[in-house]
């Protein structure tokens, strides 16, 4: 299985190959810089692999939710990909891939992650290890105020991501066991998520990987087309 897997949805900026079990990652932490960076990133890990983007099985991208310019990246980049080389797509949810790397750093069974949404909210999914090492959504994901969060169901859980540093004050009101705001959405975790919902059949069209931003109202502010529409070569001019 080979796939190739990216994420601009926070300050972190990564692109990562599964193939023949062997996964091959660029990454860096890069406010504002990701549309400068992602396309090196494919090229190297490509070019590491010596593989062309036809001998790809699928693509990933981390569809949200997070910053909305860094989500448009991706979606655009890896729908241009798919387009071009007529491949699936498997959206995972940036909140899903934290919650994967916490899980297997940190050797916990639940993770409650919490993204800084701006506007006084977060981000909010509550997560848990699966048997194939992957993770499982409990309940939905939603963004709402820091005071309105809660946890899926008693246990111990571990906190990630960067709201827990900036509303540490009404998050650890949960009564989680610890956590960690410096976690974030790497591609490594998108390719191996992935891969595991690939073969559960869950790729879609290039034309249906679209952007999930949870908070609708400011989604919908969008002018341009393209971050609702799939993306489409312009038409050839007539000679």
């Amino acid at each position: 299985m080979n796939i190739l897997a990216l994420d601009t949805s926070t300050e972190a900026c990564s692109a990562a190959l599964l193939s023949a079990g062997d996964i091959i990652e660029r990454r860096a932490l890069a406010p504002r810089r990701h549309a400068d960076l992602i396309m090196s990133m494919i090229a190297a890990v490509m070019a590491e692999a010596g593989m062309a983007a036809t001998q790809l099985d699928a693509v990933a991208f981390g569809r949200g939710p997070g910053a909305f310019t860094g989500v448009r990246i991706a979606t655009g980049v890896v729908q241009g990909i798919a387009f071009a080389a007529d491949l699936p797509v498997v959206p995972i949810s940036t909140l899903a891939a934290i919650a994967h790397a916490t899980l297997h750093e940190y050797g916990v069974k639940r993770v409650a992650v919490a993204i800084d949404a701006r506007m006084d909210e977060v981000y909010w999914g509550n997560y848990q290890a699966t048997p194939d090492g992957g993770v499982v959504l409990l309940g939905q994901e939603r963004v709402c105020q820091p005071a309105a969060v809660t946890l899926a169901g008693g246990g111990e859980w571990f906190g990630a991501g960067s709201g827990w540093a900036t509303h540490t004050d009404a998050l650890r009101l949960l009564g989680v066991k610890d956590w960690r705001s410096d976690c974030y959405p790497w591609a490594r975790d998108i390719v191996l998520l992935g891969a595991l919902a690939y073969a559960r059949g869950e790729a879609v069209a290039a034309e249906q990987a679209l952007p999930v931003y949870l908070r609708d109202a400011v989604a919908q502010k969008a002018t341009n087309p393209g971050l609702s529409q799939p993306w489409r070569p312009l038409p050839k001019r007539k000679p």
